[in-house]
């Protein structure tokens, strides 16, 4: 089975929502599902209480032991798909990444023909309500892909 890697910029707000989310709804077609962010604390820390409270609201939650971690550019390979949740964060890891890993760094709203192209939008400096929000993207995301995956139409190389 194949290995996702979701991506965000610090890891503690939207990739560690989307890994929650992806987890519960996508793991018969992921073996692996984890999260990095683009400039995530080398030490590594907890998700933002803010998404974590919004994760509860809807029903998912975040693993007990879940650390921040920083996208190792050179362990792309290991990732039949990186999905990211702004168009900045694709030209970075691309720019870093081998030229063979290129294709499979992907913005997560192009799985969503209504938010393609799109940026997710990082709540951390806005107000509550934007980590709903945020969630309500991610599932749509989560829900394409898995239909995407069912009819045969999700690549994964």
């Amino acid at each position: 089975m194949a290995a996702l890697l979701l991506v965000c910029t610090a890891n503690i707000c939207r990739s560690p929502m989307a890994e929650a989310i992806f987890k519960a709804r996508l793991g018969e077609v992921f073996k692996t599902i984890t999260s990095a962010g683009v400039h995530a604390d080398p030490r590594g820390g907890p998700v933002d209480a803010r998404a974590a409270a919004a994760l509860a609201r809807h029903n998912y939650s975040v693993e007990r032991k879940w650390r921040s971690q920083r996208v190792q550019p050179e362990n792309l390979g290991q990732y039949h798909l990186v999905l990211v949740m702004e168009s900045e964060h694709a030209e970075t890891l691309r720019k870093k990444a081998a030229p063979e890993h290129h294709a499979r760094i992907q913005l997560l709203t192009d799985f969503v023909p209504e938010l393609a192209g799109e940026d997710v939008p990082d709540p951390y400096f806005g107000p509550v309500a934007g980590f709903d929000v945020v969630i309500g993207m991610l599932e749509r995301a989560a829900q394409r892909l898995l239909a995407e995956s069912r009819e045969g139409r999700l690549k994964l190389d």
